[in-house]
């Protein structure tokens, strides 16, 4: 049944999704309020998963028809979405995107709907709360936490509700999508921002909620990790070739590391070159050590590491972007 803060309005809550047999029926079962609330359906765009997600959706669908299993045979995210809603976006009103690897309150998608209809927005975005459980995965979720890791983005660290540029993407009106084209395919990191930018110049709002909120479990080794934000890094040089769009100050600070490594060699010539270099080190680590005594916390040297894994990488995936775009106009 329908509750007052749930409007009547239909909802298609996608599930991109690929080899999540572990978590795929607790999260499908956890939504089981939206389906009730919100004249929902459930879609999980599985990319070829092997280890019997497939199967466990189909079990699941066979008992609710309101489950749905779609073959997502190009396995992104974007395109996973993309496919969602042109076979099956007809008629709805909202898309909610779900990742399969993440934890949700068990009125997410309610408080949601609620949020859109209550400010009129085009874009409900919400902030993310990064958990971790082994030693790797918690030091990586408190840099990602802070400053250190995220550099003060509010999505990652959330505030008062407010209209925003960009954030982690959670409800979207269907009209809104399809009127700037979803999201584009190339991007395979870094694809709602690109999205964000679309939907802002096409004069669509974007509002960042602080009625609730997703959790997301970072990954738990050093070599996830690094090519994670090498994709973002990657990402982030696409949304500039791609609309001119210049990086914040907290984005170009990471821009740095890279060109201050490769300057450090130059240190066999002068030992300053080593400076800019030995500095962000020193800070980073002095940041991990602050969190370990200031917040008594013991991973605060582990989450400088971290957070050092994912400067580096992310600038290094911007520069490899910018290179390689460089060389194929060259080329051309």
């Amino acid at each position: 049944m329908k509750t007052d803060a749930c409007p009547d309005v239909r909802s298609l809550i996608i599930i991109p999704c690929l080899n999540e047999a572990r978590h795929i029926e607790g999260l499908i079962e956890k939504l089981g309020g939206a389906l009730d609330e919100l004249d929902a359906r459930i879609v999980v765009a599985d990319g070829g998963s092997t280890d019997g997600t497939r199967d466990i959706v189909r079990r699941i669908s066979e008992a609710d028809d309101r489950v749905l299993l779609l073959d997502n045979p190009k396995r992104l995210q974007s395109a996973a979405l993309n496919l969602a809603v042109e076979t099956l976006g007809e008629g709805y009103d909202y898309l909610i995107r779900i990742d399969a690897h993440g934890d949700y309150p068990l009125d997410y998608c309610q408080k949601l709907v609620a949020e859109a209809v209550a400010t009129e927005a085009d874009s409900v975005v919400v902030a993310m709360r990064t958990v971790g459980f082994g030693t790797f995965q918690k030091a990586t979720a408190i840099a990602q936490n802070s400053k250190l890791g995220n550099g003060g983005s509010k999505h990652r660290e959330g505030s008062k509700g407010h209209w925003a540029d960009h954030g982690h993407h959670a409800l979207m009106r269907i009209a809104a999508y399809k009127t700037v084209g979803g999201y584009d395919e190339t991007f395979s990191h870094n694809e709602d921002a690109e999205l964000d930018f679309r939907l802002r110049k096409a004069g669509f709002r974007i509002w960042m909620t602080d009625k609730t909120w997703m959790t997301y479990y970072p990954r738990s080794s050093v070599g996830p990790l690094f090519r994670q934000y090498l994709g973002y890094g990657r990402g982030r040089a696409r949304n500039i070739l791609k609309h001119g769009s210049m990086p914040s100050l907290r984005q170009m600070l990471p821009l740095a590391v890279v060109p201050i490594f490769i300057g450090a060699f130059l240190a066999i010539i002068s030992w300053t070159a080593a400076i800019p270099f030995a500095l962000w080190a020193v800070v980073c680590m002095g940041y991990g050590f602050w969190i370990a005594v200031g917040q008594k916390n013991p991973y605060g040297p582990l989450a400088a590491i971290s957070a050092m894994v994912m400067h580096f990488a992310w600038s290094a995936g911007f520069w490899m972007e910018l290179l390689s775009f460089r060389n194929r106009r060259v080329a051309s």
